[in-house]
């Protein structure tokens, strides 16, 4: 015989009511400077800039006419993924904007959620944006203890 047995759930209060929205904008924040850091992650090898990615385009706008078929249809695909990539680089997110952001809303959503510094660290964030959150490395034994600076 199978016995159904029913959850009490526990009423929500005025204040978890009120901070609901609070939650979900840091949440927001902290999602996207964390992708934000994903997608402008230093690749191997060297750095592009607008100015590489134009003259390359246009040294294989400026090749010959009569080209090899099948140098044209690889040189064709170079063109695609760097055309791609000026786009990421001149549509990319606004770092700048999201660490501001991130920088008001971690600190709190680090103690709501348990988030330690080597979390963060881990994921990329840098030292000196979590010193900004007031979100401090952990003390090690036998140093002085580590303030966040106001």
């Amino acid at each position: 015989m199978v016995t159904s047995t029913s959850r009490k759930t526990q009423p929500v209060s005025a204040d978890q009511k009120e901070s609901l929205p609070l939650g979900r904008e840091q949440t927001k924040i902290v999602k996207q400077y964390l992708e934000a850091l994903e997608i402008s992650r230093p690749k191997r090898g060297r750095k592009r800039t607008l100015e590489s990615i134009n003259k390359q385009l246009k040294a294989i706008d400026d090749l010959p006419k009569n080209t090899n078929p099948l140098k044209k249809l690889h040189l064709t695909q170079k063109r695609i993924e760097l055309n791609a990539e000026l786009e990421r680089i001149k549509n990319g997110p606004d770092l700048e904007k999201l660490e501001t952001e991130f920088i008001k809303v971690a600190k709190e959503y680090s103690l709501k959620n348990g988030i330690s510094f080597p979390a963060w660290k881990e994921q990329g964030v840098s030292v000196e944006v979590l010193a900004k959150a007031g979100i401090i490395q952990p003390n090690k034994p036998g140093r002085k203890p580590r303030v966040a600076k106001q």
